[in-house]
């Protein structure tokens, strides 16, 4: 410990340590030990009812899938996106940047209109998807829609840097050598990218999965069919059900920590299997 505090670079290491633990315990741990508790009022077959009811499996179906697939899809065009912007040079590349975290900025209610107004049958976008009989909103595919709307900053944000860091030198050594562009991507790029686009996956993933204002104006929120948990949420605050809201935000906690950290556990699988 002595050793630890002389080569200590912050200034009152414990002081700062109780004040981060305080801090994390009032912003994170108060709010869901409360949520833990005021579910704890249902009792354990009340909690199970809310579970097993069809509305509520449903909409966990819905929120879930649809999170998963517009996850994947910035995955893999977040990747594209930070591709270009890292290894390519053109005009208006500025503008196209900053256009990338114009989600950040722009509140989700104007994202969520847009979007609707967009793709509905009619829409500037929508007409064309109609004309071959695919109906984008007011169906869970305009949820899909929505959450990769909100989620590709997180990607291409995380993959960026990332990628500026890899040294051009070693991809050159690598075609010296005979490897092909395939080859080069797959054995020299993608194993120093691939930490940073998981991560970038947990983050638009787990961002996707509460979000409420974008989703609801494109979705319909019909149920059974496009309504997500948050919007169920919602309707259980209205009708005063605040156990019953809880207990559905309690479901969607521990699904959503169960998924993330097995994407952490397979993050640190493959970073301590490339240390090997």
């Amino acid at each position: 410990m002595a050793q630890f505090r002389a080569h200590s670079v912050l200034p009152g290491f414990n002081l700062a340590l109780g004040f981060t633990l305080l801090y994390l315990s009032l912003i994170v741990l108060v709010p869901l030990s409360a949520l833990f508790f005021k579910t704890a009022t249902l009792g354990w077959g009340g909690f199970i009812d809310v579970l097993t009811n069809d509305r509520v499996l449903s909409s966990l179906r819905v929120t879930f899938l649809a999170s998963l697939a517009a996850a994947v899809i910035n995955a893999f065009f977040g990747l594209i996106v930070a591709w270009v912007l890292v290894r390519y040079s053109f005009p208006g590349k500025r503008i196209v940047d900053a256009l990338v975290d114009l989600p950040f900025a722009l509140p989700t209610a104007v994202a969520g209109i847009t979007l609707a107004t967009l793709y509905a049958p009619h829409g500037w976008i929508g007409q064309y998807f109609a004309a071959q009989g695919i109906k984008v909103a007011y169906t869970p595919l305009g949820i899909v829609v929505a959450l990769t709307f909100i989620g590709l900053p997180f990607v291409v944000r995380t993959v960026q840097p990332v990628l500026e860091d890899v040294e051009a030198g070693v991809e050159e050594a690598a075609a010296s050598l005979g490897a092909g562009r395939w080859d080069v991507f797959r054995r020299v790029i993608f194993p120093a990218i691939y930490p940073a686009l998981l991560t970038g996956f947990s983050l638009a993933f787990a961002r996707a999965i509460g979000e409420y204002g974008s989703v609801i104006f494109i979705a319909g929120n019909m149920p059974y069919i496009s309504e997500i948990s948050p919007l169920l949420i919602v309707a259980k605050l209205e009708q005063y059900d605040y156990a019953g809201a809880t207990a559905i935000a309690v479901i969607m906690l521990l699904i959503s920590f169960a998924l993330l950290l097995g994407v952490n556990a397979l993050q640190w699988w493959t970073s301590s299997k490339g240390v090997r």
